[in-house]
């Protein structure tokens, strides 16, 4: 079977490839083929949270969660925050999420580093929440010939580390960003993010950063293993079409598309894939868990 576009099931035919490896079949009329629901991932900013407040129905939504004992995670591509500050975040808005129910883009990107050079050294521009993760899995952080640079969200990016890393990567370092979102929201308007500096250190350097974050379904496949979750019986919730659902998609998960953030219904309807459904909120999906 050639090359699928964008995650697009073509219907089948003959091919040395197993369907079950496949992204699942897209739109409601195929929700039956799939296996019940035993496991959620959820995005945070946009499906919980919005500007700062909860999404009508998403406190009841966690507690549902927490009570039917099956395996969830928060997921979020900023990497700035450690999962205590986000639990401390969350509580505050009165959603009741444990820390160790949270995955972030620093704690996939710290266990990428660890899976494929164990103990290795890396020269990282970012706030705790990366710092913590890379030292949690025995990483060294450096600025002496670091085996990394390693890339994630701060709200004061200095001119003279991006310098450094530029430096440290034409000597050699390979470069890997937590995320590829190029700008990130305030209460003034846009900030620039992760992605927008990677560019920035890829035209100085020639270099193209390996990025782990959404819509890269490394996340995914990290955020499944940490629960022990199978692809087949888990569904992720997301309010982007170009990060959680593309990324669920390529996963192979079930994919739920909440409107209650970036992307709207007719958005949804340009792209070249589509979620396995779309509904207003997370209070919809409260009766399903």
């Amino acid at each position: 079977m050639g090359h699928l576009p964008d995650g697009v099931l073509r219907a089948p035919g003959p091919s040395s490839v197993s369907l079950t490896d496949l992204p699942t079949p897209l739109g409601d009329h195929n929700m039956h083929d799939r296996k019940p629901v035993q496991s959620w991932l959820t995005d945070m900013d946009g499906v919980l949270v919005h500007e700062g407040q909860p999404v009508p129905g998403a406190p009841e939504f966690v507690k549902r969660l927490r009570a039917s004992g099956k395996p969830f995670l928060v997921l979020t591509n900023n990497s700035i925050y450690t999962p205590r500050d986000l639990q401390a975040r969350l509580n505050r808005m009165g959603l009741d999420v444990p820390e160790e129910a949270i995955w972030s883009s620093a704690l996939a990107t710290a266990q990428f580093l660890a899976d494929q050079r164990p103990g290795g050294t890396a020269y990282a521009i970012g706030e705790a929440g990366l710092t913590t993760a890379l030292h949690a899995v025995g990483y060294v952080l450096s600025d002496f010939a670091p085996d990394y640079v390693v890339l994630g969200e701060t709200r004061t990016y200095s001119f003279e580390a991006i310098t450094k890393a530029i430096r440290l990567i034409n000597d050699g370092a390979r470069f890997i960003c937590t995320n590829p979102d190029a700008t990130g929201p305030s209460v003034e308007g846009a900030l620039p993010a992760a992605g927008s500096v990677a560019a920035m250190i890829s035209k100085a350097t020639g270099v193209e950063p390996y990025f782990v974050g959404k819509p890269n379904p490394m996340m995914m496949r990290s955020a499944l293993n940490t629960i022990e979750a199978h692809s087949e019986s888990t569904a992720m919730i997301g309010d982007r079409m170009d990060t959680d659902i593309l990324c669920g998609l390529e996963a192979g998960l079930e994919t739920i598309l909440v409107l209650t953030g970036i992307s709207t219904r007719a958005e949804a309807e340009r792209y070249p894939y589509r979620p396995s459904r779309i509904v207003n909120s997370v209070a919809d999906l409260i009766d399903e868990i």
